[in-house]
């Protein structure tokens, strides 16, 4: 029973990760119509800017990990002002092979600024235990539970009761009758990217001390896709729950089924979903007469 309650909160951990991936993707999905397939890298991105922050400027790691998001913040602001807006109109096929593009683009960059070589990276919960009773839990892992659950509270107040979090909603909804409200839908736009792009550090931050930070890691978005998925693409809540789903049966997949099985777990899972609900688990199936 320990051992599946320790497996239980290890994939809760990384599908929290996983969850806040998605949430970047859904997000910007939501507000933009863009997918940006280039997410997992842009997640690589605040990894590496954790690790320049904190291990290599010795700052201390709080503060390393906000100078890092702020620097995420204005990448996703920079990303869609100067490659998202000018594709305008321009179809979602050039938006699908500039964000591909994008993906290398960020894997090359992150290869020559870092190097190709793989980079521990140590929190103030690395190598600490919690022990309940007879269960024994990493720190890392509940730091990251505790922490997933307080920036989804967050956002959720935040879109909830704030004016800019309702305008972002109106944005997502209808951009051009936000715009006739007087909306400006355009700096919505950028803002989006900007929080999407700082959730997207957040996990590779979170992530770095348990699977170390190397040029590779942005792969991990080729799990969120399908979390994102799962939950029901434009679903928020879906994100988060698609995300821990995901994680959590990797890890059970590692304890009870054959060695590989938890590599394409996640892609089976998506697959069922898409034969027997192809709009996800909160997604909403639409229907147009045609």
């Amino acid at each position: 029973m320990n051992e599946f309650l320790q497996q239980l909160v290890s994939g809760t951990a990384v599908g929290c990760v996983y969850a806040l991936v998605a949430l970047g993707f859904v997000l910007i999905y939501k507000a933009t119509d863009v997918v940006n397939f280039a997410h997992g890298e842009v997640m690589m991105i605040g990894a590496f800017l954790g690790l320049t922050f904190v291990s290599r400027l010795q700052m201390p790691y709080f503060v390393g990990v906000v100078a890092a998001i702020l620097c995420m913040t204005v990448l996703g602001a920079l990303l869609n002002r100067y490659l998202l807006r000018p594709l305008a109109g321009q179809g979602i096929l050039a938006i699908i092979v500039v964000t591909l593009g994008l993906s290398i683009l960020l894997r090359a960059f992150a290869s020559v600024a870092w190097g190709p070589e793989t980079f521990p990276m140590e929190s103030p919960f690395s190598r600490k235990v919690v022990q309940l009773g007879g269960l024994v839990l990493s720190q890392e892992h509940v730091a990251i539970i505790v922490l997933t659950a307080v920036m989804v509270a967050g956002m959720y107040l935040f879109f909830r009761f704030s004016r800019l979090g309702i305008a972002m909603q109106a944005t997502s909804e209808n951009p051009l009758a936000a715009y006739y409200v007087g909306i400006p839908v355009k700096s919505i736009h950028s803002l989006v990217w900007a929080l999407g792009a700082a959730t997207a550090g957040v996990a590779g931050i979170m992530l770095a001390p348990i699977s170390f930070v190397h040029v590779n890691m942005g792969g991990i978005g080729l799990k969120a896709f399908p979390a994102a998925v799962l939950g029901g693409f434009g679903s928020i809540p879906g994100a988060i729950v698609g995300g821990v789903i995901i994680g959590v049966i990797e890890s059970m997949a590692v304890l009870y089924l054959p060695e590989g099985i938890n590599n394409v777990a996640a892609y089976l899972l998506l697959l069922l979903i898409l034969i027997f609900r192809p709009q996800g688990l909160f997604g909403i199936q639409s229907r147009r007469r045609v």
